[in-house]
């Protein structure tokens, strides 16, 4: 949606070098699932300074000069840092917390102050499911949607802020698939379910939609004669041509899960009244379609 935004909008309107950043972007999405990886190590880091400079203050405490070492040797973040594919994406991607000391800081007394830490800290049990379910605990209630984490992301890219609600549950699915025996080569969650055929989807649906948009704007402009087309919101147009695409050249999707899934889009990129608009445009069309027997499904396609 986002590369055939700027697609439209672009003057030149290279479909190759369109197609090149979307790619691109969509690869993205894995650093920040990176950088949040990494982070958890960071916090790990961090700790440790934290708890060796309090050993140095004037008047140190029994606390300061005898911590509890329970969050730094967490089995489960071991497992991350030693993890050679987190070792080798954090490489390859240039990934690096060095220059946000404070920043890591900050969320780590925030996390130091939640009752997850707290009860972490003082239980007795040191299993490595309690290791890792802290660890997953505290990402979901700190880490996952932190403001400081946030900002800076989205000062990163500015299309993160809502890759970041993708990578999460990434993440937190990442975390529970870890095994107390998982090796240092434990595979990470993939960006893509199937590479390929998710490669060629996301580059057939860009392709058409973009190739075929005369077509399809003449689709909607029949249904919205009361309305000029350049007068709808772009968003909206945007969406609707898409859903028409996918359901006109995808003759493995339901025309239902198009349509829900272009509803769902709407309500996050839209108007409030837009999935209402876009429903009922969308249903004339399939109507049409229908009658003119001009759907092409089949298979899984074929379900109402």
């Amino acid at each position: 949606m986002q590369a055939l935004y700027g697609f439209f909008q672009s003057d030149t309107k290279e479909l190759a070098k369109s197609e090149r950043e979307l790619f691109a972007g969509i690869d993205k999405i894995y650093d920040l699932f990176i950088y949040q990886l990494a982070f958890m190590i960071e916090l790990r880091h961090v700790a440790t300074v934290v708890m060796e400079d309090a050993k140095t203050k004037r008047l140190p405490t029994e606390d300061d000069l005898n911590p509890n070492l329970k969050f730094i040797e967490n089995k489960f973040i071991t497992q991350l840092a030693e993890n050679i594919h987190i070792q080798r994406e954090i490489n390859n991607r240039r990934i690096s917390w060095n220059n946000e000391f404070e920043l890591v800081k900050k969320v780590f007394n925030a996390i130091k102050a939640s009752p997850e830490f707290i009860e972490f800290m003082n239980v007795s049990d040191d299993s490595y499911a309690s290791h890792r379910t802290f660890a997953l605990e505290m990402f979901k209630e700190t880490i996952a949607d932190h403001e400081l984490l946030n900002h800076l992301y989205e000062e990163k890219n500015l299309h993160w802020g809502d890759d970041i609600y993708i990578v999460n549950p990434m993440v937190v699915k990442m975390i529970e698939s870890f095994k107390e025996d998982a090796a240092p080569d434990f595979s990470l969650m993939p960006l893509y379910k199937d590479k390929e055929e998710d490669m060629l989807f996301v580059k057939d649906l860009f392709r058409e939609t973009a190739m075929r948009n005369d077509e399809i704007e003449k689709m909607i402009g029949d249904k919205t004669k009361n309305w000029e087309v350049e007068r709808i919101a772009m968003m909206d147009v945007l969406l609707m041509k898409m859903a028409i695409t996918e359901i006109l050249h995808f003759s493995s999707i339901p025309v239902k899960v198009t349509l829900n899934e272009f509803i769902e889009i709407s309500k996050m990129y839209s108007t409030p009244k837009s999935k209402i608009f876009i429903n009922g445009i969308l249903d004339k069309i399939v109507a049409d379609l229908k009658a003119g027997n001009l759907l092409n499904k089949m298979g899984r396609g074929l379900m109402e």
